[in-house]
C-alpha cells in the first residue's frame, strides 16, 4: 500500500476543477428530461406529457433507488484515495459491478409485476396509464447498462477523474437527445421512441464506460476479488443499505407529489411535470458542488484531516449558495418563457404559470440539502442520511401535505418545499459531529 499524499489547502480553483465538469455532466441529464417533455409536449394531447412523466417517475424510483451504487462507490473510493490504497480502489469497483449486474437481472425478471404495481398505485387516467406502460416495457431493458454505468461513474468521481465522468455522461445524454428527435420527429414513434432512445443511448454509454475502466487499469471479473480480505464487505452492504432506504424515501416523496397531481387531472399532472424540470435542472447543477464536497470530504476522511474537511464544506457552501440565488432570479424573470419552451398546450402553460411562484424560492431552500448530501456521502455517514430523510418524509412532508391539502396543488407545492427545508435543517444538526474527526 502506498503512503497517503499530503493534502494541499483547499482553494476555489480546486472546487471548480471538480465541480465544473460535473456541472456540465449533471445538467445534461435534466436537459434530456426537458427534451423528452418537449418532443411529446408538441404532440397535441396532454396525456403524452403525462405518460412520459409517469414513466420517468417509475424509472426514477427503480434506477435512482439504486443510486447507492454511485454514491457509495464515490465515498469509499475517495477515502481510499486519501489513504493511498490502490488495491481497495480496484476491489471496490469490481465488487460493486457484480452487485449492479445482480440487481439488474432481478429487475428484468420481475418487469411485468413491477409495471402493473407501479401504474395501479399511481392511479392516472386509463389513456395515460396505457401509453405509460408501453414506455415502461421498452425502457426496462436499459437496466443493466444504467446500473453498471452508476458504478463506473461513482468510481470515476471518487478518483477525481471528473473529465472522464463528464465524457461518459455526455455521450449517453447527447446521443439520447439526438435519438429522441430522430425517433419521435422523423419516425413518429411518439412515447415509444422516447423510451427506445434511452435504451440505445445507455448501452452506448456502457461501452464507453468499460473502455474508461480499462484505461484506468481495472480488470473485470478477476479472481482476486475473492482473494482480497482487506476490504470490509459488510461495511459496503451496510453503507448501500442505508443509502438505499434514504433514496427510496426521496423517490417516494416525488412519486407521492406526482401521484397527488395526477389525481387532480391530466392537465395538473402535465403542469407539475413541466415545473419539476425547474427543480431537477437546478438540483443537477448544484450537485456539481455536492460532488466536489463528496471528493474533498472523502479524501479528508481518508487522511483524517479536519482542516481539509471544514475548508471543503465552507468553499462548496459559498458557491452553492451563490448559484442557488442566481437560479431564483432566473426563474423569477424567465420562468414563463421557459414554460413555453417546454410545451405549447395553452391550458398547461396557464396552469404552470399559476404555480411558478413556488419555483422562485425552491433553489435557496433546497440547495443546502443537496450540499449536505455530498458531505454525508464523502464521509460515508449513511445512517445519518437515512435518519434525516425518514424524519423529513414522514414527520414533515406528509403531515404538511395533509394539513394543506385544502389548498389544492398550491398546498402540494408548499409541502414539497417544507420537505426540502426539513432535510437541510435535520442534516445540519449532524455537522458538529462530522466536522470533529480526529
Amino acid at each position: 500500500m502506498s503512503e497517503p499524499i499530503a493534502a494541499a489547502p483547499i482553494c476555489h480553483r480546486q472546487i471548480w476543477q471538480i465541480a465544473g465538469p460535473m456541472i456540465l455532466a449533471n445538467i445534461s441529464t435534466p436537459l434530456l428530461g426537458m427534451v423528452d417533455t418537449a418532443v411529446v409536449g408538441h404532440l397535441t394531447q396532454p396525456h403524452y406529457i403525462g405518460a412520459v412523466a409517469l414513466g420517468t417517475l417509475i424509472f426514477s424510483v427503480l434506477f435512482w433507488g439504486f443510486g447507492f451504487l454511485r454514491m457509495g462507490t464515490t465515498g469509499l473510493t475517495a477515502q481510499a484515495v486519501g489513504r493511498g490504497d490502490i488495491l481497495q480502489q480496484q476491489h471496490l469497483v469490481q465488487t460493486t459491478l457484480c452487485l449492479a449486474i445482480v440487481i439488474a437481472s432481478v429487475l428484468l425478471l420481475f418487469q411485468s409485476p413491477l409495471s402493473h404495481l407501479a401504474f395501479s398505485l399511481i392511479g392516472a387516467s386509463d389513456l395515460t396509464s396505457q401509453v405509460g406502460q408501453n414506455y415502461f416495457a421498452i425502457r426496462i431493458w436499459s437496466s443493466p447498462a444504467i446500473l453498471v454505468n452508476y458504478v463506473i461513474l461513482g468510481w470515476l468521481i471518487g478518483l477525481s477523474a471528473t473529465r472522464s465522468a463528464l465524457l461518459l455522461v455526455l455521450i449517453v445524454n447527447i446521443s439520447n437527445i439526438a435519438l429522441d428527435l430522430l425517433l419521435v420527429n422523423v419516425f413518429h414513434m411518439a412515447v415509444e421512441g422516447v423510451a427506445l432512445a434511452s435504451v440505445i443511448a445507455e448501452y452506448l454509454g456502457l461501452v464507453i464506460g468499460l473502455v474508461l475502466l480499462k484505461s484506468h487499469g481495472i480488470v473485470l471479473f478477476s479472481r482476486r476479488i475473492q482473494q482480497q480480505t482487506d476490504f470490509a464487505f459488510r461495511q459496503l452492504l451496510h453503507l448501500h443499505g442505508n443509502i438505499f432506504i434514504r433514496t427510496l424515501c426521496l423517490m417516494f416523496s416525488f412519486a407521492f407529489f406526482t401521484a397527488q397531481g395526477a389525481k387532480q387531472g391530466d392537465t395538473v399532472l402535465a403542469a407539475n411535470a413541466v415545473l419539476l424540470h425547474f427543480i431537477t435542472f437546478m438540483a443537477f447543477f448544484l450537485d456539481g458542488f455536492a460532488n466536489a464536497a463528496e471528493v474533498i470530504s472523502g479524501e479528508a476522511m481518508g487522511r483524517r484531516n479536519r482542516q481539509q474537511l471544514r475548508q471543503g464544506l465552507l468553499y462548496t457552501a459559498f458557491w452553492s449558495g451563490a448559484i442557488a440565488a442566481f437560479f431564483s432570479l432566473i426563474y423569477y424573470w424567465l420562468g414563463p418563457s421557459i414554460i413555453r419552451l417546454l410545451t405549447t398546450i395553452p391550458e398547461v402553460i396557464a396552469l404552470a404559470n399559476d404555480y411558478l411562484v413556488w419555483l422562485t424560492v425552491a433553489p435557496v431552500i433546497g440547495v443546502w440539502s443537496y450540499l449536505f448530501d455530498g458531505l454525508f456521502i464523502g464521509t460515508t455517514r449513511s445512517a445519518e442520511m437515512r435518519n434525516t430523510m425518514l424524519f423529513s418524509t414522514f414527520t414533515c412532508y406528509l403531515p404538511a401535505w395533509y394539513y394543506f391539502q385544502d389548498w389544492g396543488n398550491h398546498g402540494l407545492w408548499l409541502a414539497l418545499l417544507i420537505f426540502l427545508a426539513a432535510r437541510a435543517i435535520s442534516q445540519a444538526c449532524y455537522l458538529p459531529k462530522i466536522l470533529s474527526i480526529k
